[in-house]
C-alpha cells in the first residue's frame, strides 16, 4: 500500500445505533468529540439513526399499510354520490 495517501485522523471508530444500541468498529476519518468503551478498548463514537441491523430492508421488517382500510374509508366517504 502507499504510504501517505490516507488522513492523519484515519482510525478505527465505533458507530452506534440508537434504536437498538447494536456496536460496529470500522476505520472512519469523521470527527467526533464523543468516546465510548467497548469490550475494553476506548472509540471515538459516531451515533447512527438508522444502520444495517435495524433498516426494514436488511431485517425483512417492513410496515404493513392497510389498503383494506383505506378502500372501505373511500367507499364510505363516497358513498353519497353514488347514482
Amino acid at each position: 500500500m502507499k504510504t501517505g495517501i490516507h488522513p492523519d485522523n484515519y482510525r478505527l471508530v465505533a458507530f452506534k445505533d440508537m434504536s437498538n444500541d447494536d456496536i460496529f468498529i470500522t476505520k472512519s476519518t469523521a470527527d467526533t468529540k464523543e468516546t465510548i468503551n467497548h469490550e475494553g478498548v476506548e472509540y471515538p463514537l459516531i451515533k447512527l439513526e438508522i444502520s444495517r441491523t435495524s433498516h426494514p430492508y436488511y431485517t425483512g421488517k417492513s410496515k404493513l399499510v392497510d389498503t383494506a382500510g383505506r378502500i372501505d374509508k373511500f367507499k364510505n366517504k363516497y358513498s353519497k354520490f353514488k347514482k
